[in-house]
């Protein structure tokens, strides 16, 4: 990993509070890896031999149900780490990674994440929280699943997503990555059927525009509003 320059991973965590000497020393450890959209990174249950960080694209988290359903439980951008079991006090990995669309990352050992951890000062700690707001967001998916009607918890998905990656372009606001309305119905607990409808609405109203597995939003504002409002 001669070639990236450690500058470039100073702001993020778990590095933005080392030095560039010893984000060098971390990367030089490093293995990169390159994984097409749809292409696992690792499986559920897996041993955990690897934790890594996602340099570019999305990646898309999976769990599956006793009964063989998956769910897409949260998206991960760029510039997080993932597949990070040792922080979680596991051997195996807990859920799938998935590359939603080409993805880029980096690779370690898990039997280096003993020796970060105490030989880089804020390396645990910055990774800790991270930690932390993905299970506040999943707490909050299960609120949503709870309390919420279909259209509020479709219209939250689609601005989470676009608060993750969202990317402006002449007519609103892009999701970055391949969204399919099938991936958007595992995301909510609803069915194909509703959410097609649901944005086929929206798509009259204004408020999206749905193609080719990408969505771009037209009307933000309108879509917080439903994120609020059963109406």
């Amino acid at each position: 990993m001669n070639q990236l320059d450690e500058s470039l991973l100073s702001a993020i965590p778990p590095f933005r509070r080392l030095d560039r000497a010893q984000i060098r020393e971390i990367l030089d450890l490093a293995t990169p890896a390159r994984f097409d959209e749809r292409q696992a990174i690792f499986e559920e249950g897996a041993e955990a031999s690897r934790f890594y960080l996602l340099l570019d694209g999305v990646i898309r988290v999976i769990r599956t149900t006793p009964g063989g359903d998956q769910i897409i439980v949260l998206h991960i951008a760029a510039g997080q780490l993932f597949g990070i079991a040792p922080a979680l006090g596991h051997d195996t990995y807990p859920a799938t990674a998935t590359a939603a669309g080409e993805c880029l990352v980096l690779g370690w050992p898990v039997r280096l994440w003993p020796t970060f951890v105490e030989k880089y000062q804020g390396f645990a700690t910055e990774t800790y929280k991270v930690v932390g707001e993905r299970i506040d967001e999943m707490n909050n998916r299960i609120v949503e699943l709870a309390t919420q009607a279909v259209e509020q918890r479709v219209a939250c998905a689609l601005l989470r997503m676009l608060n993750q990656t969202g990317k402006k372009v002449d007519n609103g606001i892009e999701i970055t990555f391949p969204i399919t309305r099938a991936n958007i119905s595992e995301m909510t607990g609803t069915t194909l059927h509703t959410v097609s409808r649901l944005l086929s609405a929206w798509e009259k109203q204004g408020i999206l525009e749905s193609a080719r597995r990408h969505i771009v939003v037209t009307d933000p504002h309108r879509l917080v509003q439903l994120s609020t409002s059963a109406a």
